[in-house]
């Protein structure tokens, strides 16, 4: 039983770096970012063409993962979701159609495959990148064999979270966050620069996607339609634990995580994904603002 806990902790780890991004844009800027999947997808392929050029191993590839897709993050705020801020659908389209157009730019090796080149890593077969020795194996803890990849799984997540924490409630950055969230107007008023803070915002939301797409390359493989899913996963996370809120996303990650996992070893996976919907459908009955949100809806 502490084995299907701990694979469902894994999973819900996973889970709360796509949807820290999420919770944390979608309550300053009230935008639904449908290419936040696309992120932890490029993340991913920055693993696999970063071991096969650069020859660097996963856990050196974090970082690395985390500066790319939080740059791309920021010129996709820039460009696109900046002009569209106060139009939701129109935002719900873009972000839709730059998905589509991230996820076709590596099948087709960003159109190199019609002059037929061939870049070793990209293209629409399956990848996968390899765990570092010392993260293979089991590792015991309290008596207990647990599978090590899943536990530095964790332990990057726990990190994270605690330094999202403390740039939220900790840094003038996290301040003007936190403001806006609030009443992005009186922010404004306030002389809180809300578009640079929005970028910056959204920048460090995409690395983080990012951060989770190098974690899942270790042990599922690489494909260009692999965010599709995460993105609509993330935001069940949001809407179950409430708008902008850091506690709600890391309870309602935990939980719906421990679910899936749970419904699934004595069940399937198709229970699995029921079971959590059914979960969301309840809370958004019961409590419409989510578990921990300040902000309605």
């Amino acid at each position: 039983m502490f084995d299907t806990l701990f694979i469902g902790l894994s999973l819900s780890s996973i889970l709360l770096l796509v949807a820290l991004g999420l919770a944390v844009t979608y309550g300053a800027m009230g935008i639904i970012n449908m290419a936040h999947g696309e992120m932890v997808m490029i993340g991913a392929y920055v693993a696999v063409l970063s071991n096969i050029w650069l020859g660097t191993n996963l856990l050196l590839t974090i970082p690395l993962a985390f500066l790319v897709t939080a740059a791309l993050g920021y010129g996709l705020e820039r460009l696109v979701v900046r002009r569209l801020y106060g139009r939701l659908l129109d935002t719900l389209l873009a972000t839709w159609g730059i998905a589509i157009l991230l996820q076709q730019a590596i099948r087709l090796e960003f159109g190199l495959s019609f002059f037929g080149i061939h870049v070793e890593g990209l293209g629409s077969g399956l990848q996968n990148v390899p765990v570092p020795q010392f993260l293979q194996g089991t590792l015991g803890l309290f008596g207990l064999q647990l599978n090590s990849y899943r536990v530095f799984i964790v332990l990057v997540t726990l990190v994270l979270a605690g330094l999202t924490w403390f740039t939220l409630y900790r840094t003038p950055l996290g301040m003007k966050v936190r403001a806006i969230i609030r009443n992005p107007q009186m922010a404004a008023a306030c002389g809180i620069d809300v578009k640079a803070t929005n970028a910056i915002t959204f920048a460090l939301g995409s690395g983080l996607a990012g951060v989770a797409g190098v974690l899942m390359a270790g042990f599922r493989s690489v494909s260009p339609d692999m965010g599709a899913t995460m993105v609509v996963d993330g935001f069940m996370v949001v809407v179950t634990g409430g708008v902008g809120s850091l506690l709600g996303t890391m309870a309602a990650a935990g939980i719906l995580g421990e679910i899936n996992a749970l419904v699934a070893i004595f069940f399937n996976e198709i229970a699995g994904r029921a079971s959590v919907l059914l979960v969301v459908i309840l809370v958004i009955l019961l409590r419409p603002a989510g578990l921990f949100s300040f902000k309605g809806r």
